[in-house]
């Protein structure tokens, strides 16, 4: 017999069988159900409509003068629109947290979610939307025809390799960024800390060797922009082992990576690659034996990031590393992609940049970084997404490198 599934409370109580305690059919009250009850997002206008004046200016017959000066001069979208300051979170429910494939009905608690985080760290609004479609066209064509709406767009929970072929595949069609958070924030993140707990330890990236379990869109973004800020060098390893040129089970994706990592040409297990490796960074799941972490070399860094258990436990990883951080915010050192996806699309929208690039990326994390540079310990190498400061630091950053860089329209 399936298990039993709780039941969302009912908008009647009478006809549920609730009552004002939130029991539902002996069920006792679910915080989270209780927060969730009716979304967690609303459209709130920014102009009143008090009158008839209001309105006429509000909608028509004053709405047509700004839709005709935009149809004759498009970049004024941007001024009598909200088009530049609000992100589409698009999924098709495939890889949502840890609950994996679950379709995109089930995705939109997440989604709205992501959403508001959009609204309260960055200032950015953000419209949930999830498409009932798994084709990679199907899905890039749809957004392509969404995009005139939105200042940016944000890929959220899709299945590796195709999440890399959908953003490849929009950022060629549409000249607004698209960012896969999933991959790009977990890494921005990744790398702050990583330069943090090297500056705690006088170290330089590049003398780091890292080990990364994981080689989905979170290990190769990781892998990537590790390699962009100069780690002296980078394994990843997935289920069959280290991901290397000798390997003949390689997706595409894979390929491309092994050319750019293990540079010692590392083969065999992801125990074998973490002998002597300076940083373990698992975004994989699973659980990596205490003899293995043990053969990390000293002062060594485990950033254990899966939820809900991190591949190595924080009290085995204190045991064995001068820096632990994971996924969970229970523990010191939360790798959060809050941090960095709110500041990114700010400052991308407020130079409207046309994509985001590796170096507004690099800039990113080296801003996020910054913020807590000078109150480094064990326990602080990366700031708490409460942090006030974070956001304007990481807006500030995009938008000067977007310039920088020839992306930015103004």
């Amino acid at each position: 017999m399936a298990a039993e599934m709780v039941n969302p409370r009912s908008d009647n109580a009478s006809d549920s069988g609730e009552g004002a305690d939130g029991v539902t059919d002996g069920e006792p009250f679910d915080p989270a159900f209780a927060l969730h009850r009716g979304g967690k997002m609303a459209v709130q206008a920014t102009v009143p409509v008090r009158d008839r004046d209001d309105l006429s200016l509000a909608y028509t017959p004053g709405v047509a003068k700004v839709c005709s000066a935009i149809a004759e001069q498009p970049e004024l979208v941007h001024d009598y629109t909200w088009k530049s300051q609000v992100v589409a979170v698009v999924t098709d429910g495939s890889a949502v947290l840890g609950l994996g494939d679950i379709g995109p009905e089930a995705s939109l608690p997440v989604m709205e979610g992501k959403a508001i985080l959009f609204k309260q760290f960055g200032g950015v609004d953000a419209v949930p939307i999830a498409l009932d479609c798994r084709d990679v066209d199907e899905i890039v064509e749809t957004v392509v025809r969404l995009a005139p709406s939105f200042g940016g767009v944000n890929l959220e929970d899709i299945s590796a390799p195709r999440c890399f072929e959908i953003e490849r595949k929009l950022q060629e069609r549409v000249d607004i960024p698209i960012f896969h958070d999933d991959q790009h924030g977990t890494a921005v993140v990744t790398l702050a800390a990583l330069r943090n707990a090297a500056k705690l330890t006088d170290r330089a990236l590049g003398q780091l060797r890292a080990v990364i379990s994981g080689a989905g869109a979170a290990g190769v973004a990781i892998a990537r922009i590790l390699t962009e800020a100069g780690i002296g060098d980078v394994a990843v390893c997935d289920r069959k082992g280290v991901v290397s040129t000798d390997r003949e089970d390689l997706t595409e994706v894979k390929r491309e990576l092994a050319g750019f990592t293990n540079k010692a040409g590392l083969t065999g297990s992801l125990e074998a690659a973490m002998d002597g490796a300076d940083v373990f960074i698992g975004v994989s799941g699973g659980t990596v034996p205490e003899e293995a972490v043990a053969k990390m070399a000293p002062g060594a860094f485990i950033f254990a990031m899966a939820n809900p258990n991190p591949e190595i436990h924080p009290e085995v990883a204190h045991q064995h590393a001068a820096v632990v951080a994971t996924g969970r915010s229970d523990f010191p050192n939360q790798i959060n992609n809050v941090l960095a996806f709110p500041g990114i699309f700010a400052g991308a929208l407020q130079v409207r940049a046309s994509r985001i690039t590796e170096g507004m990326k690099l800039a990113a994390a080296e801003a996020l970084a910054s913020v807590v540079a000078d109150e480094l310990s064990a326990d602080k190498v990366i700031p708490s997404p409460f942090d006030e400061r974070v956001a304007p630091a990481v807006t500030a950053a995009v938008a000067a490198a977007a310039r920088a860089e020839g992306v930015a329209r103004r």
